[in-house]
């Protein structure tokens, strides 16, 4: 059986075709690349499944975002004040991207982690304690990210 084709867009060419997607009312779903969203999603492993922003944007909620002119960013939001969003990916440990409510392309619903086709969905029970949890713990994440990458990853065989 022959594996699957890989197709490698720049974001130049593939976050246009998903926002027309997503202005047309679709869901759309492309396989994460970069490591801001660590540790629960991992670059080129998980995809995410994004669909139009049908309700107020709030914390915690993870978007698919234009930061600047041609600079997309998949981060959670750590603050919304009226249009004005602060955004900070789970891998950071410093720095936060800014963009206004009309910049945001899309609400992540999903993830489909570790080659699983079943999706992660971001209103469940796992999901909500994970962000809650994870977002106050900040000051920590240099460490927690740090074990993670140096001893978890090569204990579990991946090369991520």
């Amino acid at each position: 059986m022959n594996s699957p084709q890989v197709l490698t867009l720049s974001n130049s060419v593939l976050i246009p075709q998903i926002k027309k997607l997503i202005d047309a009312g679709r869901i759309a779903e492309f396989r994460v690349r970069g490591y801001s969203m660590r540790l629960f999603v991992e670059h080129e492993r998980d995809s995410v499944v994004l669909a139009p922003v049908t309700r107020p944007l709030r914390r915690y909620d993870v978007v698919l975002a234009e930061v600047a002119p041609q600079l997309y960013v998949l981060h959670r939001i750590i603050r919304v004040e009226g249009d004005d969003i602060t955004l900070m990916g789970d891998g950071n440990i410093r720095g936060t991207e800014h963009c206004r409510r009309q910049d945001v392309i899309g609400l992540a619903i999903g993830f489909k982690r570790k080659g699983r086709e079943k999706m992660d969905s971001t209103d469940a029970l796992k999901w909500r304690i994970y962000s809650h949890l994870w977002v106050p713990l900040l000051p920590l994440r240099r460490y927690i990210l740090g074990v993670y990458r140096r001893i978890w990853l090569p204990l579990t065989h991946k090369t991520l």
